[in-house]
C-alpha cells in the first residue's frame, strides 16, 4: 500500500478522541495517523500525550480549514503518497479507508470523497433532512459551476493524492473547506470520484455546525462556490 496518513483534526474531542485512535491502530499498522489538536479547551491534548499519539498542538484556534491544512503540511513534508481526512469523532468508520484509497491507486481519480448519498443502504446514519436539503443545493450549484455532480459535498471523508496534497498544503480554503476545495480541484481538471461508505452518529461532544446555523451555511457555502469558480476560472484565461 502507499504511504498513506490519516489527517484527525480535533476540537474538544475527550469523549472521542482516544476511541478512534485505538480504532485505527486495531485497522492497521501500515497506515500513520497525525491529530491536529486544534487549540482544545478540553482534556484532548492531554489525552494524546498521556497515550502518546502522534499529534500536532495548535495553540490557537485555527478552525476546521487551518486544522486540516496543517494536516496536509505534514504530509506534503513527510513525503506521503495518499492522505485522507478523517473525523475525530467517531463518525467515519477505518474500514472504508481501502475504499476511498483504490480509485487513486489505480489511477482513476485524484481526490475520492465517501459519500452517504450513492447508495444509501450502505450508511444508517443519512443526517438531519435540513442537512440534506442543504447538501443537495450545494451539490446543485457545483454541478452549475464545474459540471460535475458531488453528492456529498460537505462530507469530510476524502483521500487525495500526491498532486493535491501539495495543493493543499500550499493553499487551502478555511470558511467552507470541503465544498470550496472541491470546487477548486474541479476547476484545476483534477479527476474527482466519490465511493458509498457507512457514517456513524456523533459519539460525542459537539458538531461545529449547529441545526440552526444549517441555512445561513447553506447560502454561504452556495456564495463562496460561485465567486471560487469564477474567480478560478478567470485565471484559467490569463
Amino acid at each position: 500500500m502507499p504511504k498513506t496518513l490519516l489527517i484527525i483534526p480535533a476540537y474538544n474531542e475527550e469523549e472521542n478522541i482516544l476511541n478512534t485512535c485505538n480504532k485505527i491502530k486495531e485497522f492497521s499498522n501500515e497506515i500513520d495517523f497525525v491529530v491536529i489538536n486544534d487549540g482544545s479547551k478540553d482534556n484532548t491534548l492531554k489525552i494524546l500525550q498521556e497515550n502518546n499519539l502522534n499529534h500536532i498542538n495548535l495553540i490557537n484556534n485555527l478552525g476546521i480549514g487551518g486544522a486540516v491544512q496543517t494536516g496536509y503540511k505534514y504530509a506534503y513534508q513527510n513525503g506521503y503518497d495518499i492522505a485522507i481526512q478523517f473525523d475525530g469523532d467517531g463518525q467515519h468508520d477505518v474500514n472504508y479507508v481501502p475504499n476511498i484509497c483504490t480509485p487513486i491507486i489505480e489511477g482513476q481519480a485524484n481526490m475520492v470523497i465517501g459519500t452517504r448519498y450513492l447508495d444509501k443502504s450502505a450508511s444508517e446514519f443519512q443526517s438531519t433532512f435540513m442537512r440534506r436539503f442543504g447538501s443537495n443545493i450545494i451539490s446543485l450549484f457545483i454541478k452549475v459551476c464545474t459540471h460535475k455532480r458531488i453528492t456529498d459535498p460537505t462530507s469530510g471523508f476524502r483521500a487525495v493524492d500526491k498532486n493535491i496534497i501539495e495543493e493543499f498544503a500550499k493553499e487551502y480554503p478555511t470558511e467552507y473547506p470541503e465544498p470550496e476545495s472541491t470546487v477548486c480541484m474541479l476547476c484545476k481538471n483534477y479527476k474527482i470520484k466519490e465511493v458509498p461508505v457507512s457514517m456513524n452518529e456523533r459519539q460525542g461532544g459537539t458538531s461545529s455546525i449547529r441545526f440552526w446555523k444549517s441555512a445561513d451555511y447553506m447560502i454561504k457555502v452556495v456564495l463562496a462556490i460561485i465567486i471560487d469558480s469564477i474567480n478560478l476560472k478567470k485565471k484559467g484565461r490569463k
